[in-house]
């Protein structure tokens, strides 16, 4: 990788910054970021082309009088640096008496984080992939009435580094993979597809991410529920309960709680373009978002989780925080731009999808915390239901309130035991109405840490990846449906 960010060229990059400083700011920030991506395919046992890039830049933030500037550029010597600090800084002088006042960070510290790894992917070379996903791919075809088959995956490193004029300097190393496994089957004109977690099995690391997630053993399962889905009835309508299973319980986190609380929506930032939220600042501290089962945390520093950090994008420091405790809200997803603006207490997740973007508030690794009950205590608990199972559609409203999520595959519960597989299972609510009614948190033995990788937010979009983890939960009294209803 001909990265700009190497251990001899971060001294360069500091030198060329503090010279090309214009005078009379308060202070400023460099950040620089290094991305590399591959990203290999097998479909109906063809390999795809191979996808790589390489992209760089930088983007300086300057605070000046009172006001804010940024501009970004893909030119890191210092008469690039020079002109985009110039840019910055004409921003800051027009915004002076215009925008809201936000003091400069005072970045004074220095730091570093690097995904942690077990194997190294220069053990794993390109043909050793591509032999992987073959196999894989080809293991999914357990039956004549499979279709359509892909095995995929995705490899992102990222490096980062930020340096500020009052002297602190942060460097940061991300590795993050991406393994996914999709199977159709066909009958007539009907056609089910059952997926690897629909993208969700992700997370930090090296090759020992596809172990975590049990990558190279899960196709003939894939394949075979596939099939199982085109001979199975249809999900049942009604109001029962549900039993969500984790890779559906991130999509509810993410939907349902994670952007209500970002701090900047509830502000009004993201009025425009995703709507606001059902959360008003006078709420936290005293709301009942959900039941007293209901413990949710913010925590990049999950060891590889996809979205774990030592410091977001603004260089402050990140640290495990309650969101909602025993069900009761108390603090939002707000960095300290937001905070600021709102005299809230918020958590370190300013972030940002690339260098020439400035960061926003965005969900890191946001998890519900598991309880104590077995998944099969869960099930038991329920006479009538139907067992969740991995995201498929999903429909919220623009104050992220009422909600229809659909699903891959469901399994009935009857008297206490999981009974038939159905197909086209969906359900709706209303978020407090919905946490309000959990019953039930699986314990640590159920619980799976997992991630969102393409979460759009912004203006202009940012797409990035999330962390959610979250135990089997179950929920009572949930308008359940099929899809004929």
């Amino acid at each position: 990788m001909a990265t700009v960010i190497s251990p001899s060229s971060a001294d360069t990059l500091e030198q060329r910054f503090r010279n090309a400083l214009p005078l009379g700011i308060d202070e400023a920030t460099l950040r620089v970021i290094d991305e590399e991506s591959e990203w290999l395919a097998v479909t109906r046992g063809t390999v795809q082309p191979v996808h790589s890039s390489f992209d760089s830049g930088a983007m300086v933030t300057v605070w000046s009088g009172g006001g804010t500037g940024i501009a970004a550029t893909s030119d890191v010597s210092e008469s690039g640096l020079r002109a985009a600090l110039a840019e910055a800084k004409r921003w800051a002088d027009a915004t002076a008496e215009r925008a809201i006042a936000v003091a400069p960070p005072s970045l004074t510290h220095s730091g570093s984080y690097a995904s942690p790894h077990e194997r190294s992917w220069d053990e794993f070379d390109l043909g050793d992939r591509i032999t992987l996903l073959r196999d894989v791919e080809a293991q999914l075809v357990v039956d004549d009435r499979i279709v359509d088959t892909r095995a995929s995956l995705g490899r992102r490193d990222v490096r980062s580094l930020l340096l500020s004029s009052a002297g602190g300097q942060i460097e940061q190393t991300f590795n993050f993979v991406y393994p996914m496994l999709v199977a159709t089957a066909a009958s007539g004109s009907d056609a089910q597809t059952r997926t690897f977690g629909r993208g969700s099995y992700c997370g930090q690391g090296g090759v020992e991410v596809l172990d975590r997630y049990g990558f190279r053993d899960a196709a003939p399962r894939i394949g075979a529920e596939a099939v199982a889905l085109l001979e199975a009835p249809n999900c049942p309508t009604g109001t029962v309960d549900i039993v969500v299973a984790p890779d559906q319980m991130i999509l509810q986190i993410h939907e349902s709680i994670g952007h209500p609380l970002e701090l900047d929506r509830i502000l009004g930032d993201e009025r425009n373009y995703a709507g606001t939220s059902f959360v008003t600042p006078d709420m936290f501290g005293s709301f009942q978002y959900g039941s007293e089962l209901l413990n949710v945390t913010f925590d990049p520093t999950v060891p590889g989780q996809l979205a774990s950090y030592a410091f977001d994008d603004d260089g402050t420091p990140a640290t495990r925080q309650y969101l909602i405790k025993d069900g009761v809200l108390l603090r939002p997803l707000g960095s300290a731009t937001s905070q600021a603006r709102s005299g809230m207490e918020g958590v370190a997740n300013s972030r940002a999808c690339s260098w020439n973007r400035p960061p926003i508030d965005r969900m890191a690794n946001l998890n519900i915390e598991p309880g104590a009950t077995p998944t099969s205590a869960l099930v038991a608990g329920v006479e009538h239901g139907v067992f969740m199972h991995t995201n498929n559609s999903w429909s919220i409203d623009d104050s992220r309130n009422k909600f229809q999520f659909g699903c891959e595959m469901g399994q009935v519960i009857r008297n206490g035991e999981l009974a038939e597989i159905v197909r086209n299972p969906g359900y709706r609510g209303i978020s407090r109405n919905f946490w309000r009614n959990l019953s039930g948190v699986g314990d640590t033995d159920s619980f799976a840490v997992m991630g969102t990788p393409n979460c759009g937010k912004g203006e202009l979009n940012q797409v990035i990846g999330t962390g959610h983890a979250s135990p089997v939960c179950r929920f009572n009294n949930i308008e359940v449906f099929g899809a004929d209803a």
